[in-house]
C-alpha cells in the first residue's frame, strides 16, 4: 500500500476579485523508499503540492490517504498530531530554534510525543546526531554550526520521529554546492539504509539527478512522471557533479 496518494486534487487560491489554480486535477501515489522530485519552476505548484501531502494545506476539491486513511475532514488537532507521528520536515531555512542546542532541537518534536520517556528520546537524539556525524555538535546552538550542519540537524530532527515519509522543501537552496551535493547524499545513504522515503520540492538540478522518482509540475498540472534505474540514477549524479 502506498504511504501517501493524492487523487484528482485541485487547489484554488483567491486574489483579490480572482480565482487562481494552484494545483489542477493532480494525482499521484508515494510508495515506501521512494525517493522521489517533484519539480519545475517557480510557481508551478510544486510547494503547494508539498503543503497538501504535508497536511500543511487542504485541497479545494480531490482526496488525500495518509497509510490508506483519507486526511479531508480532521480536525485541526488531529491534523497536528498525524504530522507529528508520520510526517518530517526539511526546510530551506532549516527553521531550527536558536535558543536551543542541536541535541534540544532534535528532541523538541520528541516531547510532543507522550508515549516516549526521557530515556528513549535521548537514546533516539544521540542516534540521529550521530546518523548525520553531529555527535560531537550536539551542545552546539545554531548560530555556532555552519549552514550544512544546521541542516543536518533538521535532517536528524525529522529522522527522530520516526516519520513515515520525510518532506524537504528546497533544502539546498541556502547551501553552496559542495555542502548542497554533500546533504544530498546524505539523504541518498538515509534512504538506502534505512527505507526512510524523501519527497523533495525542487528546481535544483542536483536533486534531480539524484532523484528515482521525477515528477514534473507546469501551471499546477502534472505533466510527467519518470521512474529511473539504479544505474542511472549513478550515472546522472555522476554528471550533476562534473
Amino acid at each position: 500500500m502506498a504511504i501517501v496518494q493524492v487523487q484528482n486534487v485541485f487547489k484554488a487560491y483567491t486574489l483579490g476579485e480572482q480565482e487562481v489554480l494552484a494545483l489542477q486535477n493532480v494525482s499521484l501515489s508515494i510508495e515506501a523508499g521512494d525517493f522521489l522530485a517533484i519539480c519545475g519552476p517557480s510557481g508551478s505548484g510544486k510547494s503547494t503540492l508539498l503543503n497538501i501531502i504535508g497536511c500543511i494545506d487542504t485541497p479545494s476539491s480531490g482526496q488525500v490517504f495518509i497509510d490508506g486513511e483519507e486526511v479531508s475532514g480532521r480536525t485541526s488537532d488531529q491534523l497536528a498530531d498525524l504530522r507529528a507521528r508520520s510526517i518530517g520536515f526539511i526546510f530551506q531555512t532549516f527553521n531550527l530554534l536558536p535558543v536551543l542546542s542541536a541535541a534540544e532541537n532534535v528532541d523538541y518534536p520528541l516531547m510532543h510525543l507522550p508515549e516516549l520517556g526521557r530515556a528513549e528520546r535521548a537514546d533516539r537524539v544521540a542516534h540521529y546526531l550521530s546518523v548525520v556525524g553531529l555527535a560531537q555538535y550536539a551542545n552546539h546552538r545554531p548560530s555556532q554550526l555552519s549552514g550544512g550542519q544546521r541542516q543536518r540537524v533538521a535532517i536528524a530532527r525529522a529522522l527522530a520521529t520516526h516519520a513515515r515519509v520525510i518532506l524537504a522543501d528546497e533544502p539546498t537552496a541556502n547551501l553552496d554546492r559542495e555542502n548542497g551535493q554533500a546533504i544530498l547524499e546524505l539523504m541518498r545513504d538515509i534512504n538506502r539504509q534505512e527505507g526512510t522515503t524523501f519527497v523533495f520540492s525542487t528546481h535544483d538540478a542536483h536533486v534531480m539527478a539524484l532523484a528515482q522518482r521525477l515528477v514534473t509540475i507546469e501551471d499546477g498540472c502534472l505533466v510527467s512522471e519518470e521512474a529511473r534505474s539504479d544505474m542511472a540514477v549513478q550515472l546522472a549524479g555522476e554528471s550533476s557533479r562534473a
